[in-house]
């Protein structure tokens, strides 16, 4: 069917009838311009904007709680236990736990935000036109205006539920990322600042697994002890053995030249920690002539005639000593802990 035989109010407009030709309008692309704005409800009635304020307080609030819950989660539930909830099966208490709660915060803060945004922040739609990369002062001055237009529109200063309850929400998100500092180990607390030595601890020797008597240390001799009780099998023995390993000496009494030394042996016999104070070896090499011990890692050395303190190498300071006394069955016992930690000194200010 030609355009002739296409009844005239059919045909589309712009259409030549007479030659069947088609007018090209003067600009196909023209701007249409933005629709009339429609205000919101929360535009023209303040009850229905306090209650999307509330609404938005409400989620960041929330958000809040979802973070303490996220913090309370590594306290209440332990790293091991399992829980059966459907449809995932049985899964760590833990990590759901932790997946549910910061999932929640992050959630109710964008939630919160996107509600804000879309009821009650100013929803004019304003026409841009493109401007060069660079900015010239004019420019700067416009965003600097739109930028203050924009937060006195946004209602920060007005609505100041909502901005408190923001801010908390974002206050204590970061705190997730803090807590979780945890998983890179466990907490030292004081297990470094003690061993396993008591009052009444037999000194057993590491090489026979008996309990030692004074006559079984000879004079210039070096033995080697660990607190009664500790076994090789324990699961835990590399860890107490690390800071109760013990170094026994026995020293004429007229040759200690500390004081509080020779309070603490028994007939010359003295204990000292076995680990170094530098960066925590295990001292093997005892010289019986000058009563020292050297650390055949970096060579520090150490006089255990006068307080086991630092003659040479880079330890920081003095050996640990342990007092001793013999029970009523005439071994040798402990009579309490190190007096200060053990190993590098670093602990010992930590």
């Amino acid at each position: 069917m030609s355009s002739q035989e296409i009844p005239e109010e059919n045909l589309p407009a712009g259409q030549d009838t007479a030659h069947g030709a088609v007018k090209v309008a003067d600009d196909p692309f023209a701007d249409p311009g933005l629709p009339p704005h429609k205000p919101r409800i929360q535009d023209i009635d303040e009850r229905a904007a306090r209650r999307s304020e509330r609404a938005v307080a409400f989620m960041f609030t929330l958000s809040m709680l979802a973070t303490v819950g996220f913090i309370a989660s590594y306290v209440i539930f332990p790293v091991d236990k399992i829980v059966y909830i459907w449809p995932l099966g049985r899964v760590s208490a833990l990590n759901f736990a932790l997946g549910l709660t910061l999932g929640a915060a992050l959630f109710f803060i964008g939630a919160g935000a996107v509600h804000w945004a879309r009821t009650l922040m100013s929803d004019v739609e304003v026409a841009d036109e493109r401007h060069p990369m660079a900015a010239s002062p004019e420019v700067k001055a416009k965003v600097m205006a739109d930028f203050a237009a924009g937060a006195a529109e946004s209602g920060m200063g007005r609505r100041k539920l909502i901005r408190n309850t923001m801010f908390g929400a974002l206050s204590l998100v970061p705190l997730s990322g803090i807590v979780l500092l945890r998983d890179m180990g466990p907490l030292p607390e004081k297990k470094l600042r003690v061993t396993l030595w008591t009052k009444g601890l037999q000194l057993i020797n590491m090489n026979t697994n008996e309990p030692l008597r004074p006559e079984d240390v000879a004079v210039g001799s070096l033995t080697f002890a660990m607190p009664e009780g500790l076994s090789e099998h324990d699961e835990h023995f590399q860890t107490e053995i690390a800071k109760a390993a013990l170094m026994i000496v026995r020293i004429q009494p007229e040759d200690i030249k500390d004081k509080r030394e020779l309070e603490w042996s028994h007939q010359g016999i003295v204990a000292f920690s076995k680990i170094c104070t530098h960066v925590g070896c295990p001292i093997s090499l005892y010289e019986q002539q000058t009563h020292h011990v050297l650390c055949p890692c970096h060579q520090s050395t150490f006089d255990l005639s006068d307080g086991a303190r630092v003659i040479f190498g880079p330890a920081g300071h003095a050996l640990p000593q342990l007092r001793i006394g013999v029970n009523e069955k005439g071994f040798l016992e402990a009579l309490g802990d190190f007096d200060e930690p053990v190993g590098p000194a670093f602990w010992e200010r930590g």
